[in-house]
């Protein structure tokens, strides 16, 4: 292919990957941090800026002006929907090293310097984000990860087909591309399936026979399950329930099917899969765990005493409400249902008692499980 084919690829893939994030951030996919965008922001328009001063006229600054102004572009329109934190050392950091890098430039002349810079800057400005990944991969978990990660490559081959001096070119872009793709190795290559729609979210490759200090991952007859394997008293936490967060209009098809594990939290809100033992737990008409919604977490905890070797479950219908999920039941508990529906169809007296035991999702603490949505705090904000 041509460079031009390469460069329409490029910007193509960096349009889709920061349309995908802003789509994340609207639907609270993605927690992103807005004084580290803001940095992003100064540090990408900087790059160009000292890019396109060291190499004038390459098709590749057309690239690098895209990201910039989309940069900014997503940095201001996510002002009022994402998580203000004050500056951390490293954006301040960051920061500093702009300006320096801008001084450098227009105080000394000294281009080429300026600009490296400015690479110099791009990995310390991603250690906030590789942390965050490390420590809870759904606050990154976007295909705009891979997205921007393939706009890179088709940018490098531009450039080792254009130019013939790659000492003041490839840094940046290599940088880049190493950014971008830890990033995506780190939250999972897969994340780019997300574009399929969450009716298509599937179950976790966690394989039977995996185990760890407190459970085992197992093949029985509802298909994977979770086993303890220690004892656990009652009211123990178990198992966190993670994974990101969709609206109902997100949502395409009617969520039924083997294939799909979403988790209603609200009158419109749902939880997708996690990737961890969470998408794992099956459910039971007669639960030994339930999910208490706590103020920043949903945490699957004990409702009685749990022995090793036995298998964790909780029961699907203390989450649901107008919902078209219906699923026929093989718990084969005494008290098994024969189906797993709507919490307002659970006798009377077994929604008291998951009430009583506060392991209901909060939209449903009303008397019929009707509570109006205005008048509940969203759970697991």
């Amino acid at each position: 292919m041509n460079a031009e084919i390469w460069l329409a690829l490029a910007m193509a893939f960096n349009l889709l990957g920061y349309a995908s994030y802003w789509r994340g951030i609207r639907n609270d996919l993605v927690k992103p941090n807005r004084s580290s965008w803001l940095i992003w922001s100064a540090v990408t328009t900087a790059e160009a800026l000292t890019y396109q001063a060291v190499n004038p006229g390459l098709l590749q600054n057309l690239v690098f002006f895209l990201s910039a102004s989309s940069c900014l572009f997503v940095t201001f329109a996510i002002w009022r929907q994402s998580t203000l934190q004050p500056p951390s050392r490293i954006d301040w950091f960051c920061m500093a090293i702009t300006l320096v890098a801008l001084m450098i430039w227009f105080v000394f002349q000294e281009r080429l310097i300026a600009h490296l810079v400015m690479v110099a800057a791009v990995p310390i400005s991603f250690i906030p984000t590789w942390v965050s990944a490390a420590k809870e991969k759904e606050r990154e978990a976007n295909p705009a990860w891979g997205l921007w990660t393939l706009g890179d490559i088709a940018t490098l081959i531009i450039i080792l087909s254009t130019s013939n001096n790659h000492g003041s070119d490839l840094p940046y872009i290599i940088m880049e591309l190493g950014c971008h793709a830890s990033v995506w190795l780190m939250i999972g290559l897969s994340s780019i399936y997300q574009f399929s729609g969450p009716n298509h979210l599937s179950v976790p490759a966690l394989q039977a026979g995996k185990s760890g200090e407190r459970f085992q991952v197992i093949d029985g007859p509802q298909g994977k399950g979770v086993i303890a394997q220690k004892s656990f008293p009652t009211g123990a936490l178990l198992v966190p329930f993670t994974g990101p967060r969709f609206h109902q209009s997100e949502i395409v098809g009617d969520k039924q099917g083997e294939r799909d594990r979403l988790m209603q939290i609200d009158k419109d809100q749902y939880l997708g899969p996690s990737g961890g033992l969470d998408d794992l737990i099956n459910h039971s008409c007669d639960p030994n765990a339930g999910l208490k919604f706590l103020d920043d977490t949903i945490q699957l905890v004990a409702l009685r005493d749990i022995q090793p070797g036995e298998e964790i479950s909780w029961d699907y219908s203390t989450t649901l409400r107008d919902s078209n999920f219906y699923l026929n039941c093989t718990c084969n508990a005494p008290t098994c249902r024969g189906v797993i529906s709507n919490f307002s169809f659970l006798e009377p007296s077994l929604q008291q008692r998951y009430r009583d035991l506060d392991v209901i999702a909060p939209y449903l603490r009303g008397p019929d499980g009707a509570a109006p949505m205005e008048d509940l705090p969203l759970a697991a904000e």
